[in-house]
């Protein structure tokens, strides 16, 4: 039967107690009374003490039989914090060993980086693909294994958005697409995600060397058709009834051509992921001279109004911006009923410079919208061809604002009119200088 703490201590000291109390009613001083009555009491406490301290140094389990008194109640409250530490270890192993398990058949190389982009750890797959083995190479730095000038600032950076294209050294046959995200405290911790884009890469490359090829053998045969074309169109000599057929090829030939050009433009657009030669656009004077286009486009059937800011300019490629800023504005002329009216705008918002193309006309479903950069792809195929579009200008414009870290946003709604707003990162941002900031 086992006393409770308080009552045990209680009666354990009143024995020391009475035992002191004897020694002094039988001759002793009381100093030497209180020394005899305390010590046991001491004593114990001591021992039970020390005995815990070398057990818990020695990291052994404490076990019954457990001593009297509140003593008792330490080492069984100790000895459940150790039961419940082991369920919680044995709990983690078994999440780890199931988290390497699944991080070990997925096909992709996962690598898990510190704050000093050394390797933590890795699974399998990183081997094929980066030449990575955990824990071979645990604690190297991620630079020997994979080589390009972009990796370590985007490591650091904060575009985790954005895929890096890269071949590894160890095996210059492949090709990687790379995805870093943050994890860890205070998100200083990197997981790179590495995946094998090989067949992807040489089918997307198979697929625009062809296009591009016979973009170029197309064009020049067009070129002939279309000239002798406008020649018999003029001729004194063509019959009256061939007009409207050589009108009707003269039209559907200009088109075919327009499809080349624009199929041209994308191939070169895909020859590169960054564009080669940027400098600060003058987008507020692109823009101007686009309206200008516009409106003989709609030949007044639309209304345009424009809100820019006129000193906001762009560091990129001014062909390519003009090239995509005229699509958005193209497509919403061609792809409105007369009447509608189509805003421009060209600010700052949330500190991003933002262009954006916003009209009042029949909207577009929303199981349309992630589809529409692809190429070819038409909402209402039998409208878009009767508007003379190609089918290819939001996937130019897509490509454009890739090459420019630049994202493309679309919203719209069924009867209420679409938005496509083109926004840029900050850094691409300059302000006009002032004339006199120019003189000086």
């Amino acid at each position: 039967m086992r006393i409770p703490s308080l009552t045990f201590e209680f009666l354990h000291g009143l024995g020391c107690l009475g035992i002191g109390l004897l020694f002094f009613l039988t001759g002793g001083t009381p100093h030497q009374a209180l020394i005899l009555g305390l010590a046991p009491f001491i004593a114990r406490h001591l021992y039970f003490l020390i005995q815990l301290t070398r057990l818990i140094a020695g990291q052994r389990h404490l076990a019954p039989p457990y001593p009297q008194g509140a003593w008792g109640d330490i080492y069984r409250a100790l000895a459940h914090y150790q039961q419940d530490a082991r369920r919680w270890r044995k709990r983690q192993a078994r999440y780890a060993l199931r988290f390497r398990e699944v991080a070990n058949s997925v096909p992709d190389g996962l690598i898990m980086l510190d704050k000093a982009q050394r390797v933590l750890w890795a699974n399998e797959g990183a081997e094929a693909l980066v030449n990575l083995s955990w824990p071979r190479d645990e604690g190297c730095h991620i630079s020997e294994f994979l080589s390009h000038p972009d990796l370590a600032p985007l490591i650091e950076g904060a575009d985790y958005g954005r895929a890096l294209e890269l071949t590894p050294p160890h095996n210059q046959a492949l090709k990687l697409s790379l995805r870093i995200s943050p994890f860890g405290e205070r998100k200083s911790q990197r997981l790179i995600v590495a995946r094998d884009i090989t067949a992807i890469y040489h089918l997307n490359m198979t697929r625009r060397d062809f296009v591009a090829n016979a973009s170029h053998e197309l064009r020049t045969p067009l070129t002939v058709i279309a000239g002798f074309l406008e020649t018999l169109g003029d001729s004194p000599l063509t019959p009256s009834a061939h007009h409207r057929p050589i009108e009707l090829m003269v039209s559907q030939t200009r088109r075919m051509r327009s499809i080349v050009e624009d199929l041209l433009t994308l191939s070169r657009l895909e020859m590169g992921q960054q564009s080669e030669h940027t400098e600060p656009a003058d987008v507020p004077a692109e823009i101007h001279a686009i309206v200008y286009e516009a409106e003989a486009l709609s030949e007044g059937r639309h209304s345009l109004d424009l809100d820019l800011d006129p000193d906001l300019l762009l560091v990129g490629n001014p062909v390519e911006l003009r090239s995509a800023f005229s699509n958005l504005v193209f497509n919403a002329i061609q792809h409105t009923p007369p009447g509608s009216r189509v805003h421009l705008s060209w600010r700052k918002r949330e500190g991003q410079p933002v262009f954006a193309v916003s009209d009042d006309g029949e909207g577009i479903a929303q199981e349309h919208i992630p589809r529409l950069t692809e190429r070819f792809y038409r909402v209402d195929t039998g409208r878009s061809r009767a508007s003379g579009g190609t089918g290819l200008g939001l996937a130019i414009v897509n490509h454009v604002l890739n090459r420019h870290d630049a994202q493309l946003i679309i919203s719209s709604e069924p009867g209420r009119g679409s938005t496509f707003a083109c926004r840029f990162p900050a850094r691409s941002a300059i302000v006009r200088p002032k004339p006199q900031d120019q003189d000086g």
